[in-house]
This record gives C-alpha cells, structure tokens and sequence, in this order.
C-alpha cells in the first residue's frame, strides 16, 4: 500500500500546494484578490478539475485491473482513449472561463469580486488544459507502481513555483499576471517530464507507441468516464456550492476569506486521504484484476484504517490551532477570527475526510462508479445541501449552518459506502473483472489484427 500511498501522497500535497501558494502571495496583494482567486478556484477551476478528474479516473479501474491481470499492451491504448475523450471535454468547458464574470454576477457575486475573477479564469485555461495530461499521465504509472518520477517531478514543480511567486509578485510586483504565469508553469513543468517518460521508453512493456486503436472502441470508455465523472464531480462540487450559497451573505467578502482558508487547510489533509484513495483503486484494481478477492479485502482494510488514523491525529491538531492558521494566508484580524469561529468544524471535515475519499478509491478500483454516483446525489444533494440551507438562512447560522448540513450529508454517504464495501461479494468482483479484461482484450486484439490486414 505504502508503495502507492506514499508518493501519491506527496505528489498531492505538492500539487494542492501550488494553489495554495499562489493563494497566500494573492492574498497579500489584497483582500479582493484573494477573495476572487478563491471563487476562480472553488468554483470554476474546481468545476473542470472536477469533471476531468472523474472521467480520467475511469482510466485507474482499467488500467489498474489491465496491470493485475498482466494485459500490459492494453495500457497504452488505454491512456491514449483517455485523452482523446478529455481533450474534447475541455474543449467545451472552455466557455465557462471565457464568461466568467457575467456568470458570477448571475449567481450573485459582488460585482468588483467578479471583474476581477474574470481576468483570473482566463490565465486559468492553461491550468484546466494541464490536467488532461497530468491526470491521466499520473494514473497510467501509478497503475505500474511507477511512482518515483510523479513525486520528483512534483516536487521540482513546488520549488520552482516558490521561487517564482515570490520573483514575480514581491521582487517585481506584477501582482495577478505574476502569480498566474507561476501557477501555469508550476503546472505544466510535470506534465512534460511525465510525458516524455511514458512515450521515450521508459514503459517499454505498457507503451508500444501511438496507435490509431485509441479511435476505436471509444463509446465504452465515454460510458465509464461519464460515469466516473459524475462520480467524482458530485463530490467535489459540494464544497463549491458551499462557497456559492456563502457568496451571498452579509460580509460576504470576509466569509468567502474564511472559508475560503479553511478549505485549503481542509484540502491538505485531503492530498492524505486523495493518496490512500489512489492506493486503494491501484490496489484494489490490481488484485482483482489478478484474480485475488483476499487480497483485494484486505488492502481495503488496511487502507481505511490508516487514513482514518492521520485523520484522527490531525482531527486534534486542528480542533485547538484554531485562528492562528489563518494568519499564513491574510493579514486581516477579521478574516482571521472567522475563521477561529469555523475551527471546529473544520476539525470535524477533517475526520470524516480521512474516511470518505477511501471508499471512493475503492469504488474507482472495482469499477462502481456508477453506483456511488446516485449515492452521492442522495447523501450530498438531497440531504445535505438542504439542511444546510435550512440550518444557514432559516435558522440564521449562516456560514456554519451550511457547512453543518453538508458535514451531514458526506457523513451519510460515508456510511452508505462503508455498508456496501463491507456486503459486497468480492469473489464476484473477481469474476465481474475478469469478464471487463476480456472483453476489452478480445476488441482491442481484434482491431489489431484488422489494422494488420
């Protein structure tokens, strides 16, 4: 597990820290800034990461399941179908960023916010682009156990990216355009060492070259990246929605701050949990693709157990650090003692978030997908966001009776998830993807020989 865990891990944490950088050199330039940057961020770019993320996530159940079950030719083909169909899916995003500021506006946004998030989200097209390689380059290797390069890389990317922030925006000054041209390089740097890794020869039994097989069969992989996206989207526009409905309260600037800052503390410790996930599907994926359900139950077990115990330990950290967490992002007083008022449940989120995004690996590496989509519709949509509302507007909370109601919801969902990965019948995951590899083996052979003839 730690194999996986470990990189992906770090990986994460230095990829989630290039926003947060960006985001603390922000902030100190003023108040608007940061408050727009975060709504770019939550909302927007998070909407694409989202959707990205979720489709190229269908890309870990086949691969994973492939490199189990020791089909490595299929692998290339795989990741090749994967970025055709994310490719095109950013592609029509693109609006989205080009009409940002009407958008906010519409939504309620306060209008100096808004101007100034449009300017931002169109820098950010070349970082919703960045994913389409990232993702499925990081997925693709993972699935080997080639970890090493991801967490080099990534970590060159931080260093690069510290240097430059604080070139661009400090040193010189240039404020958004500075901040922005760092996040984008920070972005990319990683892309292209992974890139050239996977296709100079450096996976010589998973990579065979580019083939004209990744336009076939591609209506199946659309299926289970729509599916996976879905997914993956529900879970992460929650905490969007959160950022909305806080958008238009009073003082919605300091709220949106606040929140804002807890939410990227929140995110740290999700790059934790994100890791255990990814080593949860590869896993997962690995050994039912090799035909062992045992093994497979077991890496499920030890996955959510040690996540959960990171959790717990940093569930107490946080629960007394309070407010002077903030102060690493802002120097306003006000921002900083909101966000002391939010400490307790950001403690609680994340508890329940060393947990949640486990069982979604697992889902990824069994090839659920589906099924936790209508999971979450039920838990976040239908349970959570409406008491939140009811908690935050009718009974006056405000910001924490929203986040109150959606803690509500993903505390739900992380136990209807528990209660299916504990009743499912394992030996039939085996069988079902056993069934997935060959099928795809057959067609993939098939075109072959075709191309041949």
């Amino acid at each position: 597990m730690w194999i996986v865990a470990a990189p992906a891990v770090f990986t994460r944490f230095s990829t989630f820290g290039l926003n947060v950088i960006s985001q603390a050199y922000i902030g100190h330039i003023g108040s608007k800034q940061l408050a727009a940057f975060a709504l770019v961020y939550t909302v927007l770019i998070r909407f694409a990461n989202g959707i990205l993320l979720g489709m190229a996530s269908a890309l870990a159940t086949l691969c994973g399941q492939a490199f189990g079950a020791k089909e490595y030719g299929m692998m290339g083909v795989y990741i090749q179908r994967s970025w055709i169909v994310l490719f095109f899916t950013s592609i029509l995003l693109l609006p989205l960023f080009f009409f940002t500021t009407p958008i906010l506006k519409i939504l309620g946004q306060a209008e100096s916010i808004a101007e100034v998030a449009g300017t931002i989200s169109i820098w950010s097209i070349a970082i919703m682009l960045a994913f389409v390689i990232s993702f499925t380059c990081q997925i693709f290797l993972q699935s080997q156990s080639k970890n090493f390069l991801i967490t080099f890389l990534a970590a060159l990317s931080i260093a690069i990216h510290i240097f430059l922030s604080w070139l661009l925006t400090v040193k010189y000054k240039f404020g958004i355009t500075g901040a922005m041209t760092s996040t984008i390089l920070a972005y990319w740097i990683p892309n292209i060492g992974q890139f050239i890794f996977i296709t100079c020869g450096w996976c010589p039994e998973t990579w065979k070259g580019f083939s004209f097989l990744a336009f076939k069969d591609l209506w199946p992989v659309v299926k289970l990246s729509l599916s996976s996206g879905a997914m993956v989207c529900l879970e992460l526009w929650y905490n969007t929605i959160l950022v909305l409905l806080t958008g238009s309260m009073k003082n919605a600037e300091v709220e949106i701050d606040a929140l804002s800052i807890c939410l990227n503390i929140n995110g740290w410790e999700m790059m934790i949990a994100l890791g255990f996930m990814a080593a949860a599907s590869v896993r997962v994926a690995n050994e039912l693709g090799r035909g062992s359900s045992k093994a497979a139950k077991f890496s499920i077990a030890v996955t959510v157990l040690t996540s959960f115990t990171i959790g717990f330990l940093l569930f107490l950290f946080f629960l007394f650090y309070r407010e002077r967490l903030a102060f690493i992002f802002t120097d306003n007083k006000d921002v900083a003692a909101a966000v002391g008022d939010l400490s307790p449940l950001l403690a609680i989120s994340i508890l329940l978030n060393s947990v949640q995004p486990v069982l979604s690996g697992v889902a990824v590496g069994a090839g659920w997908q589906s099924i936790v989509a209508y999971v979450n519709v039920g838990c976040y949509y239908i349970i959570g966001i409406p008491v939140g509302i009811v908690l935050g507007n009718i009974i006056h909370l405000q910001v924490k009776g929203i986040w109150i109601g959606m803690l509500f919801g993903t505390l739900i969902q992380t136990i209807v998830l528990a209660i299916i990965t504990y009743r499912t019948d394992w030996d039939e995951q085996v069988i079902i993807a056993r069934d997935r590899i060959n099928k795809w083996s057959i067609r993939t052979d098939e075109a072959a020989d075709s191309n041949t003839r």
